[in-house]
């Protein structure tokens, strides 16, 4: 059913929660697990964040992804990883288009009321407008 598996992380505690799921979804289907790490660098972060922020930032997503992969791969799954610069919801589906994703699957970060409207919510963005099923695994504690 699924070949192709797409796990945006972002070193969260909620996003750690999805990656037992994913990898059980790996296993049952001998999907490719791609995990993606994005930097956020849109216009509200460009004046906050100068090019010292980024590479550390781009650093700390390889430390997670590579740290996704290994624990992929001690499973026997085949598993990716990658670390991508811009706006996280946009690039996390042009990810999922170039290399054929067929699910994306993400930790919601259960974010209510005022936080929400300013913070915005990169899963909500992708369960709008992604080309593919969206499987959420809403974080708790």
């Amino acid at each position: 059913m699924y070949e192709e598996i797409l796990l945006p992380v972002d070193g969260s505690p909620a996003a750690e929660q999805a990656i037992p799921h994913v990898f059980d979804l790996a296993e049952r289907y001998d999907a490719t697990v791609h995990v993606l790490f994005v930097v956020n660098t849109t216009r509200d972060n460009a004046g906050i964040i100068g090019g010292t922020v980024l590479e550390t930032l781009e650093q700390e997503g390889q430390r997670v992804v590579d740290e996704v992969v290994e624990r992929g791969e001690s499973r026997g799954i085949e598993t990716v990883g990658a670390v991508r610069r811009g706006a996280p919801h946009e690039t996390i589906l042009d990810y999922a288009t170039e290399h054929g994703a067929e699910v994306i699957a993400m930790a919601t970060h259960g974010r209510t009321g005022v936080e929400r409207v300013l913070l915005g919510s990169v899963t909500e963005r992708v369960v709008r407008t992604a080309p593919v099923p969206v499987l959420t695994v809403r974080a708790t504690g």
